[in-house]
């Protein structure tokens, strides 16, 4: 997964914005201040930065335009206090990828976050076909059997199945899936998620006390597992 560094001074922010980044399965390394966060950049090469304009020592803007210079292109998101907008403007002609602006929520910042990474890391291949038990999936035509019957799945089924598919054995959020299946801009309550598994469950028949295929991991979300 993902290393970020975080450059931030208000340690409660810090340790919130660090907790919901591991949860989600990232390395996160943390800075209290400009000059110290410079330093970390360099030496430990993150995937992505978290840099906040107002830091003691050195401003995020002076953090952002050195590593810029200095060659590094790893993406920076820059937190920024309402009312920056001159700071905004600033940081992304300094080379920022991206912004938040305070107070923010941390659901934002997780989707701006795998957004950035998303369009860094490039097109990534998608699964195609996928077998299990007695189920063939074809998800570039949208077709599935159970069987050798015909199978009826939407296509947010389909397109649900095969993202937990690809994290096999990982534990995905509800947020998670949201943002990843649903889309960034959409936001429907995380019900939304439970009641599609629901039914997906149900279609392939994996329902009942026990599902054996799409688990529930209480307290986190669900987790995709093929028995074979």
């Amino acid at each position: 997964m993902s290393k970020i560094l975080i450059v931030e001074d208000e340690p409660d922010m810090v340790l919130g914005l660090k907790d919901n980044f591991e949860f989600e399965g990232y390395e996160v390394l943390t800075a209290s201040d400009g000059a110290a966060g410079l330093e970390r950049a360099r030496a430990h090469k993150p995937d992505l930065l978290i840099l906040d304009i107002m830091l003691p020592k050195l401003s995020g803007l002076e953090v952002c335009k050195t590593l810029r210079t200095e060659g590094f292109t790893m993406p920076i998101l820059m937190l920024t206090a309402r009312g920056q907008e001159i700071d905004k403007v600033v940081g992304l002609e300094l080379g920022a990828d991206d912004y938040v602006t305070k107070p923010f929520s941390i659901r934002e910042v997780l989707a701006r976050v795998r957004a950035i990474l998303r369009r860094t890391e490039g097109p990534k291949k998608r699964l195609a076909r996928y077998h299990f038990s007695d189920i063939d999936l074809d998800f570039e035509t949208y077709v599935a059997t159970k069987a050798g019957a015909p199978l009826d799945l939407s296509p947010r089924e389909f397109e649900l199945l095969r993202y937990l598919i690809e994290r096999k054995g990982e534990t995905v959020t509800r947020d998670r899936l949201l943002e990843d299946v649903w889309g960034y801009e959409s936001y429907p309550s995380t019900r939304t998620v439970d009641t599609h598994i629901a039914k997906l469950r149900a279609k392939i028949g994996d329902s009942g006390s026990e599902p054996r295929y799409v688990l529930t991991i209480h307290g986190a979300g669900y987790k995709f597992v093929d028995p074979s």
